[in-house]
């Protein structure tokens, strides 16, 4: 297995969540990327949460994110639950770790305590907006002296920490998507990497754990394409070699937005939750933004593995296709044994309420059910509106009515068609086929003038698996009452 730029000997990346709510699609398509790309290279996938932002960090979430990764099948080599030596993996269990850096820098004179109130740093944003300026720090802090800022310090003045960035020169790094992204640094702002709080922020914390984690591939979305600079200028400033980067373009909705739940985007366990199938949604999720050499649609989670390469991902943004999605779970479904099927029908019928107790159901009728409907399943939470008259007296729809039921002469013919299904015996596929055909027959009429009014009577509506395998399922005396339901 190689991949063309990079060295990949040893290959370490992660995956680092914010435990804030649950997981949403973009954020997951990063770690199918890191994962697939740390089994195609033999390296390691390691999880990493990071809970620095105190006020919205919960538990709840953190329990949320494993289950959704483990839904996938996404294991990690290292993280919160199974350990690992780079540990802790919360990043609030590392204050320590991050003291020791900032003391680095502190002593090169790289960072400077702020001790600006957020008001003044509202109003100086304010005015470099007025004046079509970039907002960035103006500096008021960086040249305070020691008595001063000793004095400011006594007087229980809150400050933070911001980062020196080198006001010449350029930072350069190469994308492993992107290709060669360069910034100048005078338009990079001096920023904070200690709050007030004492706490880290993101982009220092972020560095620390990779450097202290041996990470050697940062894989990520497009998103934090502006604090790459800011991370290798501090990376730069430790005299730390940085990481590769490579950075994942945006998923969109259909009308090229950014991809939100009003494009029908759920987090992975709400699609579980609708019916999806974790592979489909696997499959589906790594082919935005990325494709095999052969463009290959349905591949197996080990072939992925096989061609996944950091080259073949696409530099332009991905659109989310709920149809695609919805086509390509339903190959997958039409895979799955007929059995495993039948099971997830009965969690379906008795949540939709159908059946009762799944105990006392007849195996045998469900079975013939979901395999007449098997073909036109998209995801199983489709399941009940596709066979509830199987189980329930049908619901007429209005249009099928009008065009089948409501046509002279449909009354008289379905009474005489009544008499023949009472003979019927063996009440089978093939009899009850033959007899019909023949009373089409006998009739002259075309068989669409028959079908079309007897599944309208049955069913309530106008498309249904073929005719005759329902009236076998329904049985004999369910077939004559609805039709004389249907008549009255």
């Amino acid at each position: 297995m190689h991949n063309d730029n990079t060295n990949l000997k040893g290959v370490r990346v992660r995956f680092a969540p914010s435990p804030t709510g649950s997981l949403h699609l973009g954020n997951v398509r990063t770690a199918i990327f890191n994962w697939f790309f740390a089994r195609h290279t033999g390296g390691k996938f390691i999880l990493r949460i990071e809970d620095t932002d105190r006020e919205r960090s919960t538990p709840e979430s953190v329990s949320l994110i494993m289950e959704s990764l483990k839904w996938f099948g996404l294991d990690w080599d290292e993280g919160p639950d199974v350990g690992g030596n780079f540990g802790p993996y919360y990043q609030m269990q590392r204050l320590d770790k991050y003291k020791k850096y900032i003391d680095v820098l502190i002593k090169k004179n790289m960072v400077y305590p702020c001790f600006c109130t957020t008001e003044r740093l509202a109003e100086m944003r304010h005015q470099m907006q007025k004046q079509k300026l970039p907002p960035r720090y103006d500096g008021k802090c960086k040249n305070l002296n020691k008595e001063e800022i000793e004095r400011l310090t006594s007087q229980g003045i809150k400050h933070v920490l911001r980062f020196r960035v080198p006001t010449t020169d350029t930072t350069e790094f190469k994308d492993l998507v992107h290709g060669k992204i360069s910034i100048e640094n005078s338009i990079m702002d001096d920023f904070v990497i200690v709050k007030s709080n004492a706490g880290p922020t993101y982009n220092f914390a972020c560095v620390v754990d990779d450097i202290e984690m041996k990470i050697t591939h940062v894989i990520r979305g497009d998103d934090h394409i502006s604090n790459t600079p800011k991370q290798i200028a501090i990376y730069k400033a430790l005299g730390i070699n940085f990481p590769e980067f490579a950075h994942i373009p945006l998923i969109l909705g259909p009308d090229k937005a950014k991809l939100s739940k009003r494009h029908g985007a759920a987090s992975p366990l709400e699609y579980r939750d609708m019916g999806y199938l974790p592979h489909a949604l696997l499959n589906f999720l790594t082919l935005l933004g990325w494709a095999p050499e052969d463009n290959r649609e349905l591949m197996s989670r080990d072939e992925i593995v096989e061609s996944f390469s950091i080259e073949k991902i696409n530099d332009r943004n991905a659109v989310f296709d709920s149809q695609k999605l919805d086509w390509m779970n339903g190959v997958y479904i039409r895979k799955m044994p007929l059995e495993e099927l039948v099971n997830i029908a009965l969690v379906e019928l008795k949540k939709a309420e159908l059946i009762k107790d799944t105990k006392e159901v007849d195996i045998d009728k469900i079975s013939k059910i979901v395999a007449l409907i098997k073909e036109r399943l998209r995801k199983f939470s489709e399941i009940p509106q596709l066979v509830n008259y199987f189980f329930d007296k049908p619901v007429y729809e209005e249009k099928p009515v009008r065009k089948f039921l409501k046509k002279d002469g449909v009354s008289q013919m379905l009474q005489e068609l009544c008499k023949v299904i009472e003979e019927v015996e063996p009440f089978d596929i093939e009899t009850l086929e033959d007899a019909v055909r023949e009373f089409i027959e006998k009739k002259g009429l075309k068989a669409g003038q028959v079908i079309h009014p007897v599944r309208v009577a049955l069913t309530g509506r106008a498309a249904s698996p073929p005719i005759f395998d329902v009236m076998q399922v329904l049985g004999k005396q369910t077939c004559l009452k609805r039709i004389a339901d249907a008549l009255a």
